[in-house]
């Protein structure tokens, strides 16, 4: 069961990473996105530990604001990779 909610949380968190990205990021598959997402929920909790994250009762929101960060640094990896990445270059 725990698969199954990192996988529907790696979705979310990936197109939320994908919102936050600079640039037209919207060019990498939903499958590349959803791994962004899942890098970014396991990375994102092990930087927020590193950090002195304890966690909270309730919901931990600077944890999964960490995990959007960590989301959108990927997905600008994955497209920079991938060669999707269709920002704007000026050409002199």
């Amino acid at each position: 069961m725990d698969i199954l909610w990192l996988i529907i949380g790696g979705v979310v968190i990936g197109l939320l990473g994908k919102l936050v990205a600079p640039g037209d990021k919207d060019n990498i598959p939903l499958w590349l996105t959803v791994l962004c997402g899942i890098g970014g929920i396991i990375l994102g909790y092990y930087i927020y530990a590193a950090f002195g994250g304890d966690g909270s009762g309730g919901v931990d929101w600077v944890r999964w604001i960490v995990a959007v960060i960590t989301s959108a640094v990927l997905v600008v990896i994955a497209s920079t990779v991938t060669g999707r990445n269709t920002g704007s270059r000026t050409r002199v």
